[in-house]
């Protein structure tokens, strides 16, 4: 680090210019993953305007790249210089409604941590201008030494990626952390497997991240030549989500917009749906919080630290979505990577009570999967199990007051009836109910009889003693079929009764 005194007394200062290689240390330190690195120089192609966006991934062993080519407005070398500075532009540095960027550092705090060598060739109309840092230049120098232009090889594969298009961006990584190395071979395809492994990771992040801008046709973007399909963490347009009402929280001269969702349980979704709807980590981690600015996501899947609210089970289902200005960056603790935030003091209370409200409403769909809204009209709801809580105790038992309970204990019950409550009581053994309860993890809960869906002939023959048994009660028959159509689990299913 050099220093270099100026003035005389009280006001004398050294001038203390970081060394270049602690800064490259530090800069490569970020705890990028590289999906969040590509994520960051997506933002700058969406902040120029780009409406095509490529991220190639190529293996060629210890020789592999990658690159983000755009179709953006471009930059002048002026420009170029600027963007390829650190730290050029500050936090406070005024920009378009547009601009994803924070700090003047993504593009090469991402970039290095990824990569032992960044170049990026722009042009606005017809001319392409190349800069490169090489980080063993620069430790090598101890300067910040920008490269104009990039040796033979960088410029051929730049040759290849800009292909006769006019004006645009290309940045490419080479000489990858991990892979750049003589003991990874082309022909490992353990290695290569990982290599595509990641791109494919990459590819459903930034469907998370950028969902808003893929849909319509605002944004093209593509990883490894396939198409990135936004993933929209709501289920917006699914008819069973239920909607919190949405909520302006103001933030100083700004507001915040706060909308909570609660999602389907599995019996809702096709097979597929639920399998999307999980999300890049799984129904688990992604519930919580997602954390918008300027459209793109920060944060997906978090309870933000608020006191009281973990990660649990039984709030998988619980989502809420928050758009935050880009003016209150400093307010939420906005971080260099964009991928974390603070709450601010004054929203907390706000938050965690939307959180609160989520939850708990998330918990009763798991918990009852869905049927309480639609049978408040039918009188008490009657399961064959009955679970309870009591001094810290689960306990389970029987319902003894359930109809074809009540039959295969009358003196001189038909063997018929026994049966039927036998298959009954396997099928709907209460493991949702008992795993909330609990708090423990599983998803291979039993669907009665198969799941929703037209009934089977054994759910039919129970559901045929259950009617009976009413019927025997005293019900009329027409009251006797909209009972059996109101009790578990055959108001999923469709017979005689629905």
């Amino acid at each position: 680090m050099a220093m270099k005194a100026v003035g005389e007394g009280f006001g004398q200062y050294d001038v203390a210019t970081p060394d270049a290689a602690g800064m490259v240390a530090s800069l490569s330190s970020f705890g990028y993953s590289l999906e969040a690195a590509v994520a960051d120089l997506v933002d700058n192609s969406v902040s120029a305007d780009a409406h095509t966006i490529d991220v190639v991934f190529t293996w060629l062993g210890r020789d592999s790249w990658i690159a983000v080519v755009d179709d953006g407005t471009g930059m002048t070398p002026a420009e170029l210089v600027t963007a390829m500075t650190v730290a050029a532009r500050g936090p406070k540095t005024q920009r378009s409604a547009s601009d994803l960027g924070r700090f003047g550092v993504g593009l090469k705090s991402a970039s290095f941590s990824q990569a032992r060598q960044l170049t990026v060739s722009t042009a606005t109309s017809g001319v392409w201008h190349t800069r490169t840092w090489d980080l063993d230049t620069v430790e090598r120098h101890g300067e910040w030494r920008l490269l104009h232009g990039a040796d033979e090889e960088t410029s051929a594969v730049l040759d290849e990626l800009r292909d006769r298009a006019t004006r645009g961006t290309v940045v490419l990584w080479r000489r990858l952390n991990g892979y750049h190395s003589d003991a990874v071979d082309g022909r490992d395809e353990k290695t290569q497997q990982q290599f595509y492994t990641e791109a494919r990771r990459t590819e459903a992040h930034l469907g998370m991240v950028f969902a808003r801008f893929l849909r319509g046709s605002r944004l093209r973007l593509t990883v490894a030549s396939t198409p990135v399909e936004p993933w929209d963490p709501f289920l917006s347009n699914h008819p069973s989500v239920h909607r919190l009402p949405v909520e302006e929280l103001p933030l100083g001269t700004e507001t915040v917009r706060v909308e909570g969702f609660v999602l389907p349980s599995a019996h809702r979704l096709e097979k597929d749906e639920f399998e999307r709807a999980g999300g890049p980590r799984g129904w688990l981690d992604q519930q919580g919080f997602y954390v918008y600015r300027r459209d793109r996501l920060i944060v997906a899947g978090n309870w933000l630290g608020l006191r009281g609210l973990r990660r649990e089970e039984k709030y998988a289902l619980a989502r809420i979505a928050v758009d935050i200005p880009a003016e209150t960056d400093v307010e939420w603790g906005v971080d260099v990577r964009k991928s974390s935030v603070v709450p601010p003091v004054g929203l907390r209370g706000h938050l965690r009570r939307v959180a609160r409200q989520a939850r708990r409403q998330a918990e009763e769909v798991l918990r009852f999967r869905g049927r309480i809204a639609a049978r408040t009209h039918s009188g008490r709801l009657v399961y064959a199990w009955s679970v309870r809580r009591l001094d810290e105790q689960v306990t389970c038992r029987i319902n003894r007051s359930h109809p074809l309970v009540r039959a295969a204990l009358r003196p001189g019950a038909e063997r018929k009836d026994v049966h039927a409550l036998l298959r009954l009581l396997e099928e709907t053994v209460p493991v949702i109910t008992l795993r909330t309860m609990h708090e423990t993890d599983s998803g291979d809960d039993p669907e009665p009889f198969g799941g929703a869906g037209p009934a089977d002939a054994d759910a039919t023959a129970i559901a045929r003693r259950i009617y009976e048994a009413l019927v025997l009660e005293g019900y009329s028959p027409a009251d006797a079929r909209e009972r059996v159509r109101t009790y578990p689990p055959f108001d999923q299913l469709q017979g005689f009764w629905s």
